[in-house]
């Protein structure tokens, strides 16, 4: 049998799946085939990011879901499960957070921002498993990023002092590959594939308008270019699909070479 990328059969969940990489992850998926169901906490912000998007009541659909909250991942899950009578995919995407400073974050700051990236996806990963343990099958795609592999280079933002990589962000994104290597051989046995995405510099519109940071940004990868959010989105669709079935507890980072030099 020939592995594939056709996502025709597959129900995917994503949260934060309306965002500026979450966006262009989500388009791939309904492009391949899949019915993806968008989790986040704005149904505004879902018909903005797609109100050209010809796929929207037919294979692409919003679910409120706030990832900060145990009772309300049940209940989008439960939901989505209820209508398909199945879930195959769950995308780890949607991040919270709060506080920037090295020096002056509060514990407060550091708790949330913990919690927003690792603890949300923990929820998520946990609330998942009995949907794919009835059918001994599910394929889990966490999202990481490059500052949880290596440290940034404070040098690129003493002129764009603004950007600085959180630290709590940063140890969490690292927690995160973690999570993942511990569920993929935790659930191995029951057919349950747990892998992450690691992205690099993608910087958002916003932050692009600032050229000068553009540039360090592109002297730090090998290619000498920030990614879009298009050379992201492939990944997702590898691994929903078949072709991936015999990996997991993997990392597949999408950096542009930053972390190889």
């Amino acid at each position: 049998m020939i592995k594939t990328f056709n996502l025709e059969s597959k129900v995917i969940l994503v949260t934060g799946g309306y965002g500026y990489l979450g966006k262009a992850i989500t388009e791939s998926l309904v492009y391949h085939g899949a019915k993806v169901y968008v989790l986040g906490r704005s149904k505004d912000k879902f018909l903005r990011a797609f109100d050209e998007n010809i796929h929207i009541d037919i294979r692409l659909f919003f679910n409120y879901c706030d990832v900060a909250e145990t009772n309300s991942i049940k209940k989008a899950f439960e939901h989505v499960y209820q209508e398909n009578n199945k879930i195959d995919v769950l995308i780890n995407n949607a991040v919270y957070s709060k506080g920037q400073s090295p020096e002056e974050m509060t514990d407060d700051d550091w708790n949330t921002g913990i919690d927003g990236v690792l603890g949300s996806v923990f929820r998520c990963i946990r609330e998942v498993i009995p949907y794919f343990k009835r059918v001994s099958a599910g394929n889990i795609i966490n999202v990481s990023s490059m500052y949880g592999m290596v440290a940034p280079q404070f040098e690129i933002y003493n002129s764009s002092p603004q950007f600085l990589n959180a630290p709590h962000y940063g140890a969490a994104k690292a927690g995160i590959i973690q999570l993942t290597k511990y569920y993929a051989s935790y659930l191995g046995l029951h057919g349950i594939n747990v892998n992450t995405v690691t992205p690099g510099p993608f910087p958002t519109p916003s932050v692009q308008l600032h050229e000068d940071f553009v540039k360090e940004l592109n002297s730090k990868t090998s290619l000498n270019k920030i990614g879009t959010p298009d050379d992201l989105a492939g990944a997702f669709v590898f691994l929903a699909s078949e072709a991936s079935a015999f990996i997991t507890g993997q990392n597949i980072i999408i950096d542009g070479g930053w972390t190889s030099k």
